[in-house]
């Protein structure tokens, strides 16, 4: 019988930030990774001021900072009759080492917080092995079974590897942080809510010159909203699409999609050419929900598990990571003392609930109140003019100018990690 401590189910930055705070405090743990490597294009590679100062505390600023990377301080927005841009978030305004985003392909960082981890003797990665189904005390709950009610203690999971083989992990506890896709969310006790969401996004990449633009730049097209990622010799790109219009939209061809995104961003007009073809832009289905219960005995949901994000002000990763460092907290000495009762998940989520529901309200605001006008043709808070004085405000005033690039910098609670595991 294989056995751990905890089972981290996902080796995503919630999943690893977890895992590497656990070992770090002699706490066993097994992480459960699906995929053979780390390597998905399109994933969030923002690393926002809380995570960097984490990584500081965690003595990894220094190797952190020889990774390549973008750094990334200004949110900029066309506004105005000429619709120019302008900064309404100057992240490098705050104070405190860290003002800025750093741009890190995902996948390093993760190899990052893999190879401190894999320096302690408790901690151990299992890639190409995919959780199938949850282990109880009185039987197992296989991935998309709907039960009609607890069936005692979470006790660990049912594995496949990618060569076939399946086998049991059995654990104290076990953690879901295998995204919005995750096995937890079979479960039907933990509930869903679901809000609207207005839109889908295509990713894609477009080259960069030096004279261009810095920061995060937005776009406003026909019916479509533009974000462009600061990447040095490349921008990311998103193209934020009215819900379900992507097959529509595929239909009418890229050439037309190249003329409404460069009347959106006229500056990229002489770049487009380099899409080949649809192949080249991806779909992101955005969803905006979380779960009603994050836990049950045994089990706890952290990240997109718990709550899937919409990409309107990019904080996902950032609250992803923040449950992590709140997780390994309470965690820690209960994990030590060989039980982890339902006092303490519970006591997780409610530290993490308010940010959570906080940053989703702020997310519907914008949803209804700018991309779903924008969308439907209509002018954003449903009037031009009104639009209009909100922008100047935000962009007159210094203290409201900072509102913004403090909540996408930190969010609305900062976490601190546990003091086993600081170093």
């Amino acid at each position: 019988m294989e056995r751990t401590t905890c089972c981290v189910v996902g080796g995503g930055p919630a999943g690893m930030v977890l895992a590497l705070l656990l070992a770090r405090a002699g706490v066993a743990v097994t992480v459960l990774e699906k995929h053979g490597d780390f390597l998905r294009d399109f994933r969030g590679d923002t690393v926002h001021p809380s995570t960097l100062a984490l990584l500081e505390d965690l003595g990894l600023a220094e190797r952190f900072g020889r990774l390549p990377q973008r750094r990334v301080q200004t949110v900029q927005l066309p506004l105005g009759p000429d619709r120019s841009l302008v900064t309404v978030g100057d992240i490098g305004a705050l104070r405190g080492k860290y003002n800025y985003i750093a741009m890190v392909p995902q996948w390093d960082l993760l190899d990052l917080l893999v190879d401190e981890a894999g320096r302690e003797p408790s901690f151990s990665l299992r890639m190409n092995t995919e959780a199938t189904a949850f282990l109880t005390e009185h039987g197992e709950v296989p991935a998309g079974r709907a039960e009609p009610r607890a069936r005692g203690r979470v006790t660990g999971v049912r594995y496949r590897t990618s060569d076939g083989r399946t086998g049991e992990l059995h654990a104290t506890l076990t953690v879901a942080c295998d995204g919005r896709d995750s096995l937890a969310r079979s479960l039907p006790e933990l509930g869903l809510r679901e809000f609207a969401c207005p839109m889908d996004a295509w990713w894609f990449r477009l080259p960069r010159r030096e004279n261009d633009p810095h920061g995060l730049v937005g776009g406003v097209g026909d019916r479509f909203v533009s974000a462009l990622i600061d990447r040095g010799d490349y921008w990311q790109c998103a193209a934020l699409i009215p819900k379900g219009t992507d097959g529509r939209r595929r239909a009418a061809g890229l050439g037309r999609f190249m003329d409404e995104f460069t009347a959106a961003v006229p500056w990229l007009a002489d770049r487009v050419h380099t899409l080949g073809s649809w192949d080249d832009v991806k779909l992101l289905d955005v969803r905006l929900d979380r779960l009603r219960r994050w836990h049950r005995p045994g089990l706890l949901c952290i990240g997109d598990a718990a709550h899937a994000m919409s990409p309107v002000f990019g904080i996902g990763i950032n609250l992803a990571v923040e449950d992590a460092v709140a997780a390994a907290r309470h965690l820690v000495e209960p994990l030590r003392g060989g039980a982890v009762g339902l006092r303490t998940v519970r006591r997780i989520q409610r530290r993490r609930l308010p940010t959570t529901v906080a940053t989703q309200a702020l997310q519907c605001f914008a949803h209804r109140n700018v991309v779903a006008p924008v969308l439907s043709g209509r002018p954003a808070f449903g009037d031009a003019k009104r639009a209009r004085r909100l922008s100047e405000l935000v962009t007159r005033s210094r203290w409201l100018n900072r509102v913004p690039a403090y909540f996408l910098a930190y969010g609305a609670l900062r976490e601190r990690p546990p003091a086993a595991s600081v170093r």
